[in-house]
């Protein structure tokens, strides 16, 4: 979609479609008041009313989009507004839609056009893929929305649209990837999409390690993990700013579980369904390099995704299985379905030999953190206070929240094993901050952070105007909003 900012009188504008995004308490701009009674529409946030001019002013069709008070209307609010007027402007079929904004907003400048420019072409997503037969409006695309901001504010706008349809990219790629069925993303065809982005992105650099490479370098973890499947393992290493002096290095771990049975501790059915949502850290991985590469952030960013399937089979590890993983450290599985964190043991030790200045693991890891957060935000723990802090302010701006947990050396304590180093299940109690314990003692003494997305990478019905049902790019806005400060 084609995103301009221009200005100009919106009463005059001759388009089939305008949009005004409406603030609470400036009301109904005065070309517009006329078309709609004060206790129809009241500027309630997201709130929407279509009305038909017959000549009052130049459009043939206006969408009035509430903004709610001037107190609440922040990024998010803005983000919503224009996922909100992007989907009641769709059915109308204008392939061109005019969107007027409002004065004295107090978001302004490239934050403002960033916030719209993310909101529109996420709202916009749908996924269709598999759909052999559309119908002429679900197959429809709006091309231009048109902005009319006030002049001396359309330069810097116009700045934040490209940055948001840039970091909307890597969101939506990692959407797809998501609501990809996993038959057709196992981890050959998961570092394949890798690889492919690199062609795509060249300065990113993709390197995939297979089975044998795996074993003669002792990736234990994700070996044991990924036997009991007919499709091989993977640990795919994407690569970008590696020719970059006197920049931080991050490296991004995400947890690729292409497709997830439980192994021998098999789901019951009905858990299973939608399980090829198990790779959503490995999508968030790939989104974000993808937003950093397009805006040419000056970062070596190292992206780590450890992928296999967990499948059962005669080959199967089993529970009481004693794995050694790529550190040395030994793990004794108590139950094959908790395997993220055992394919993650290798990538947070491999991702120590680029010696970073931080380590954050995306990865849909636990069924507990949905109990304790729901899908309204992601769970943090941390062994660094200032790497957790920054990705909380980074979420909040980019409403891609997160909530921190406590990592206390008890939670690590309850991880320990009798028979070997570590076990990979310590019980039902603290479920969500055990695994991040476990996660912790692979990243040893760097900066590290891991996020939880479970609750936030799939849901199944949309909890916000520019949300869809079912993959949604959890921790894409989140990570990119935080490496976007981090660079000044």
């Amino acid at each position: 979609m084609q995103i301009e900012v221009g200005s100009g009188d919106l009463a005059t504008r001759d388009t089939g479609l305008l949009v005004a995004l409406c603030r609470q308490d400036g009301g109904v701009p005065a070309a517009l008041a006329e078309l709609v009674e004060e206790r129809d529409f009241t500027a309630a946030p997201n709130q929407t009313v279509v009305s038909y001019p017959r000549g009052a002013v130049a459009a043939r069709r206006v969408i009035l989009v509430g903004l709610g008070p001037d107190a609440g209307i922040d990024e998010e609010r803005l983000r919503q507004a224009a996922a909100t007027a992007i989907r009641a402007a769709r059915p109308f079929g204008e392939e061109s839609v005019v969107v007027a904004l409002p004065a004295d907003l107090a978001v302004t400048g490239a934050a403002l056009g960033e916030a719209l420019a993310t909101g529109i072409e996420l709202g916009d997503y749908r996924f269709t893929r598999f759909r052999t037969s559309l119908t002429e409006d679900e197959a429809f695309d709006i091309e231009t929305v048109a902005l009319l901001a006030d002049p001396s504010d359309a330069s810097a706008i116009a700045e934040g649209v490209a940055v948001g349809q840039a970091v909307a990219n890597g969101v939506l790629m990692a959407r797809d990837l998501v609501n990809t069925p996993g038959g057709m993303k196992t981890p050959p065809d998961l570092a394949a999409m890798a690889i492919a982005m690199g062609e795509t992105q060249p300065s990113i650099t993709v390197t995939v390690l297979d089975e044998v490479e795996l074993a003669e370098q002792g990736f234990g973890g994700i070996l044991a993990v990924g036997k009991g499947s007919d499709s091989p393992p993977r640990f795919i290493i994407a690569e970008y700013g590696a020719d970059l002096e006197g920049v931080p290095t991050v490296c991004l771990v995400g947890k690729g579980l292409t497709f997830d049975s439980g192994g021998l501790n098999i789901k019951p059915a009905d858990g299973m369904l939608w399980m090829k949502n198990d790779m959503g850290g490995s999508a968030a991985v790939f989104g974000t390099l993808r937003v950093v590469a397009e805006l040419g952030l000056p970062i070596h960013l190292v992206g780590l995704v450890p992928s296999a399937e967990n499948m059962p089979s005669g080959r199967s590890y089993r529970p009481g299985d004693i794995v050694t993983t790529l550190s040395g450290t030994t793990v004794e599985i108590h139950n094959t379905d908790a395997e993220g964190r055992v394919i993650l043991s290798d990538g947070l030790f491999y991702a120590r030999r680029y010696e970073p200045d931080a380590i954050i693991e995306l990865s849909t890891l636990t069924g507990a953190i949905i109990i304790a957060l729901a899908n309204h935000a992601s769970g943090l723990m941390a062994t660094d206070q200032a790497l957790a802090d920054a990705l909380l302010a980074a979420g909040t701006r980019s409403g891609d929240r997160a909530w921190q947990l406590p990592l206390w050396d008890e939670y690590r304590e309850m991880v320990k094993a009798e028979n070997a180093d570590l076990k990979n299940l310590a019980g039902p109690a603290g479920g969500s901050i055990t695994a991040g314990a476990f996660l912790a003692h692979f990243a040893g003494d760097f900066p590290f952070a891991h996020l939880d997305i479970a609750g936030t990478a799939w849901i199944d019905a949309p909890k916000s105007p520019y949300l869809s049902s079912g993959g949604t790019g959890a921790g894409v806005r989140m990570v990119t909003r935080y490496l976007r400060d981090l660079v000044g």
